[in-house]
């Protein structure tokens, strides 16, 4: 019965979790709870993806809000990072974004942020986890809540967003590709990299409730690699559903990723004194090369579970300001305090701007990469792999990559998909891609 995974609620839309009945008793979990922090004007922020479930949900949330005596403040269709903003920036309570982020349209997801904009601990998820699955959360006929639309949120993300670049700085002269994945970023992105003087070429902005991730965006970014060398383009940007993360591509068309990001923007941000502590702070699958990218420049690299949560945990535990995932979230805590695919691009730019240099020289000057195998395996259930015949395959192929290949393997479940995740990484392509193989038919066996 538990509703929290990874990064929220989420399944497929009208089938538990994702139906209004949940939604509307997430609404009265987040109404009370967060109505009683002390604040006089019990005020919700929800805002959503494109995705064509978002209407009902957000009915649903709005109604189980309202009826705790809770005011509900509509954004709209906006990145998830753009409502974390807004619920700080604003002094809301609370903020709910509804999005299942990179999956496919007919799935959906609620998460919830705190009023400092981050992500709820596990005391606050299961308290709200107690509510929904209790008997009854009753409200009080005489305190009722109204739901109002804000209409300037936008706004205030982009001055936020323009911000995050040297306010000495501008874009003129910079072509940028923007696949905006038909998600939350199709309006605001765009508008951010024109008013900072790039030339923008703008692709999947047309979001119809139905193509959000649809072979296209950060989960899908060969089409934007391609049209960022046919355009001619400094640089190409792909967005995940809810803008959170960024792939990017070289003028050359080669794909950039978090880890490559991350090497990059450190190496520049300790030459300029705003590494603190000389770390980054990323997840367990983050590649090899990243860390040894890092050390070649004397900067530490701390290791978290999978998820950007836990990276910024990790980050205000070791007191870091960027942390990341080879998935293309990246924390710069200086501007945000979860992971913001325009921001990523912006420092990424601020980057090329200050050296005078490439995309491509950069990766190539800065980043270094073993070779990488990742396969996904649908399971239909997900029992701990110590207790299946699954882990002394894992544990063998572990010691034989770590022993022969200087490389690593990592095996565990998608906290949002019911998927195995098998990554293998090591200095033999090959043999690589053989283990990797190796252990899917394994788990295909067991699990699948």
């Amino acid at each position: 019965m538990k509703l929290f995974g990874t990064d929220g609620v989420r399944g497929k839309a009208n089938e538990y979790p994702m139906t209004p009945e949940v939604a509307l008793r997430i609404g009265k979990a987040v109404g009370r709870i967060f109505s009683n922090h002390g604040s006089s004007r019990n005020m919700v922020v929800i805002g959503k993806d494109t995705r064509i479930s978002g209407y009902m949900l957000e009915s649903a949330l709005v109604a189980g809000i309202c009826s705790m005596g809770a005011n509900a403040y509509l954004l709209g269709p906006m990145p998830t990072p753009g409502i974390s903003f807004i619920t700080k920036n604003m002094r809301a309570d609370a903020g709910v974004v509804i999005s299942a982020s990179h999956n496919p349209y007919y799935d959906n997801g609620i998460k919830i942020f705190t009023e400092e904009g981050l992500k709820l601990d596990d005391e606050l998820e299961r308290k709200i986890e107690e509510l929904v699955l209790s008997e009854d959360i009753k409200g009080d006929p005489k305190r009722i809540g109204k739901a109002y639309r804000i209409e300037d949120a936008l706004g205030r993300y982009i001055v936020h967003l323009k911000m995050c670049f040297p306010p000495n700085e501008t874009l003129d002269g910079v072509r940028v590709v923007l696949d905006c994945a038909n998600g939350a970023t199709y309006r605001v992105a765009p508008l951010v990299f024109s008013e900072l003087g790039a030339q923008v070429v703008a692709i999947n902005c047309q979001p119809n409730g139905y193509n959000i991730n649809e072979n296209c965006g950060a989960v899908h970014p060969e089409g934007m690699a391609k049209r960022t060398v046919e355009e001619e383009a400094h640089v190409g940007v792909a967005f995940d559903g809810d803008g959170d993360r960024a792939i990017f591509a070289d003028e050359k068309g080669r794909l950039v990723d978090g880890d490559d990001v991350l090497a990059i923007c450190a190496v520049e941000m300790k030459r300029h004194g705003l590494l603190e502590n000389d770390l980054v702070v990323s997840t367990i699958v983050a590649g090899r090369g990243l860390e040894v990218s890092l050390k070649e420049h004397g900067i530490s690299l701390v290791r978290t579970k999978v998820g950007d949560r836990f990276v910024y945990e990790g980050m205000v535990e070791k007191g870091a300001v960027l942390g990341g995932e080879p998935s293309g979230h990246v924390i710069f805590r200086h501007y945000a305090n979860t992971g913001d695919g325009i921001v990523t691009a912006l420092r990424l730019l601020w980057v090329m701007k200050v050296t005078g240099k490439s995309l491509s020289e950069l990766v190539d000057e800065r980043v270094k990469r073993f070779p990488k195998a990742e396969v996904s395996v649908r399971v239909k259930h997900k029992p701990p792999l110590e207790e299946t015949p699954l882990k002394d395959k894992i544990d063998k192929i572990e010691s034989e990559v770590e022993r022969e290949l200087n490389g690593r393997v990592v095996v565990r479940y998608s906290g949002t998909e019911p998927k195995l995740r098998i990554m293998v990484e090591g200095e033999d392509e090959e043999r690589v891609n053989y283990y990797a193989r190796t252990l899917a038919e394994e788990a295909e066996k067991y699990l699948g």
